[in-house]
């Protein structure tokens, strides 16, 4: 088994190497003319876009802020079922949830790692 860090070093040199590619691509593209054309096009175009969208929420004021209090809810259950999941899988229940469609659920847990400083 390769020690986590050796695998974390792995994983970042990737990263960078990724990044560098993506750069040496972008700096190819924004020396072509015609991309950069389509990209002022595309611009705008998301203006247009964008105030059109606008102008819509305006008319449905009422409707967007249900969406904006939906997600709220559905952020804070889904936290409530994790903290459920997570009590329940520590004391060694298993658990598994159901839709009304009788798909069946179970939990997957991600380890992820955060810089500290």
């Amino acid at each position: 088994m390769q020690d986590i860090q050796e695998i974390f070093n792995k994983i970042e040199e990737s990263k960078k190497q990724m990044r560098e590619i993506k750069a040496s691509f972008k700096e190819a593209l924004e020396g072509v003319q015609e991309y950069q054309g389509l990209q002022e096009q595309m611009k705008a175009l998301r203006e247009k876009r964008k105030h059109v969208e606008q102008t819509i929420k305006e008319q449905f004021a009422s409707e967007i802020t249900k969406i904006e209090d939906l997600k709220i809810d559905i952020e804070s259950d889904t936290e409530v079922l994790t903290d459920i999941a997570i009590a329940k899988i520590s004391k060694g229940e298993s658990i598994g949830i159901t839709d009304k469609y009788s798909n069946e659920y179970e939990p997957v847990f991600k380890v992820k790692f955060k810089k500290v400083n």
